[in-house]
């Protein structure tokens, strides 16, 4: 055996040889993890406040539009300007245009009793304007990775960022609903903020990251030169089109309410499971994600958690038992995990560097807009027919893409990963 060599159980677990054996990983990752918490506390603020102000579903839903127009409109332009940048710098700057833009709703949220307050076009102006610069610093983010990282660590790398994605969905909201009650509106955005200086400083001690050798042309040339990129790799292409046909064909959040009253009575307490379902079989997947992250087939891996995520979404729409369904979801969640990091992996290791700002900018508008066609998609079907129609069919419409685009695509079937055990160790 190797030294250092490992085997036996203790391969299942989350790898977390990226922070050991990298610091300017480690410090990134820290940096965004407590600005995701901050994220997650900032949109139950917003959503909060815009119900208290107006008492309409109406502008409350208008908060997510406000949050992923700017990222579907700006993404792919934004992603050329980090091919033909410094990635560290662009990104630094990206990160402190949030931070000001929390800064600007927290003085607004402190002064929401004086009579000069800001109405609500404004605070979703002021969502929007944040969202532009997320639509510039999430597509340098994700060229990071892949070059602080040997090839053998990317995929456990994106378990990790995965982790601390899971755990801001699970505390942000609950830290949001502390704070509401203590320090108001004000506060969760000022705490914001604050996540996002330890974000920068994260991030200020990477080395410098580009420009590209071979940096991006201006305008629509350089966006054209990424989407004719994306038409001639297979198996980046094949693995964009598995995560959409995983949201577009089958995502359920929007017919949670109704399966919720069809098949479990409308209970409230079930009804608050069911997300909490998903995000628990996620960040279990995550801690054992050592299980996929070594594999040396991720395409077989991403397919095959693509095509579980819509079998148990599928199954959750015909149980009648809610902790039957509870236990579909959390495998649903588990399966996603599982996908998506497979998923980035390979689209990362596939793409040549002077191109990861446009294919990382395409991979986040495919997880912005996919979600949401999928919601549309699902609760359209549903007013039709009835939520469990929606679900199977759903599901099962998936597992079904994911079929075709597995026998369309030997590239992405047979994509090996480097071997570990024979790889140095990184510089």
């Amino acid at each position: 055996m190797r030294p250092g060599h490992r085997t036996g159980p203790g391969r299942a677990l989350l790898d977390v040889t990226p922070l050991r054996s990298s610091p300017a990983f480690r410090r990134l990752w820290c940096g965004q993890a407590l600005s995701g918490v901050g994220g997650q506390m900032t949109l139950v603020a917003v959503t909060f406040q815009v119900w208290r102000t107006t008492g309409s579903t109406a502008w409350t839903g208008a908060v997510g539009l406000a949050q992923a127009v700017p990222l579907v409109a700006l993404g792919l332009f934004a992603g050329s300007v980090v091919d033909r940048v410094d990635r560290r710098t662009f990104f630094l700057v990206m990160t402190g245009g949030q931070a000001a833009c929390s800064l600007l709703l927290a003085l607004q949220g402190f002064l929401q009793g004086s009579p000069g307050r800001l109405p609500v076009a404004g605070v979703l102006a002021l969502v929007a304007a944040q969202s532009c610069f997320a639509a510039g610093g999430g597509p340098a983010s994700r060229t990071f990775v892949p070059l602080l990282l040997p090839e053998e660590q990317v995929a456990a790398g994106l378990a990790l960022n995965r982790v601390s994605f899971q755990g801001a969905l699970l505390a942000g909201p609950a830290l949001g609903g502390l704070t509401l009650g203590g320090l108001g509106v004000g506060g969760c955005y000022l705490i914001d903020a604050g996540t996002f200086v330890a974000a920068f400083l994260g991030a200020s001690a990477l080395p410098r990251t580009g420009p590209a050798s071979e940096p991006a042309r201006p305008g629509l040339r350089g966006v054209a030169d990424g989407l004719a990129f994306l038409v001639r790799a297979p198996a980046v292409r094949a693995a964009l089109l598995t995560d959409l046909a995983a949201t577009v064909l089958s995502m359920p959040v929007s017919l949670f309410p109704l399966v919720n009253a069809e098949r479990f009575g409308g209970d409230p307490r079930t009804l608050g499971l069911f997300l909490t379902a998903l995000a628990v079989g996620g960040g279990v997947a995550s801690l054992f994600s050592g299980t996929f992250t070594r594999s040396p087939r991720p395409g077989l891996v991403m397919l095959g958690g693509s095509a579980v995520w819509g079998l148990a979404l599928a199954l959750f729409g015909l149980v009648s038992q809610p902790w039957a369904g509870l236990a579909c979801l959390a495998l649903a969640g588990a399966a996603d995990t599982v996908s998506v990091v497979s998923r980035s992996a390979i689209v990362q290791l596939h793409t040549p560097k002077e191109l990861l700002g446009r294919v990382g900018a395409a991979e986040q508008i495919a997880g912005q807009a996919g979600p949401d066609l999928g919601n549309l998609r699902g609760g359209l079907l549903a007013d039709a027919t009835s939520g469990a129609v929606a679900l199977v069919s759903g599901g099962l419409l998936c597992a079904g893409a994911v079929a075709l685009v597995a026998a369309g695509t030997p590239a992405l079937r047979g994509h090996r990963m480097p071997d570990r055990r024979a790889a140095r160790p990184p510089a």
